[in-house]
């Protein structure tokens, strides 16, 4: 299983226009991390993670699926970027501050903690499950085996 975590700045891409695209979803694009870009390489059809409000909100405020595996960035003509494609399953019913992961023990080692600049990070499914118990959601959506 894997689990990952997606950056944004609200006032560029918000959780709300990530749902306004509904189950089709939306390209990741925009990436130009070598390690963001292979993180993208490493997902799988189905996998869920968190959706982040950078800058703004310093928060996980929704839970995403990856709805469409790695292929050329279409915003720029250079074969070394790719992105996935992701869609939104559910908001955080309790949206968890970046505060509140920094302060749990459980979650130190966290890629958001170690590597608060890295835009698309890999999340442990044991991080996973805490933000998640953190946020009140009740039965998370899992990523398959």
């Amino acid at each position: 299983m894997a689990y990952w975590l997606f950056k944004s700045e609200p006032f560029k891409w918000s959780w709300e226009m990530q749902k306004a695209k509904g189950d089709v979803g939306e390209q990741w694009d925009g990436i130009r991390n070598y390690q963001a870009r292979n993180n993208m390489r490493a997902m799988k059809l189905g996998d869920k993670g968190f959706f982040y409000h950078s800058n703004e909100g310093l928060e996980v405020v929704g839970i995403i699926e990856v709805c469409g595996l790695i292929h050329p960035d279409t915003t720029i003509d250079d074969p070394r970027w790719e992105c996935v494609d992701i869609r939104a399953v559910c908001d955080m019913p309790r949206p968890v501050t970046l505060k509140d992961v920094k302060a749990n023990p459980k979650l130190s080692e966290m890629s958001l903690v170690t590597s608060m600049r890295l835009s698309v990070q890999p999340v442990t499914e044991a991080e996973y499950l805490e933000v998640c118990r953190m946020g009140n959601l009740d039965n998370p959506p899992r990523s398959p085996e």
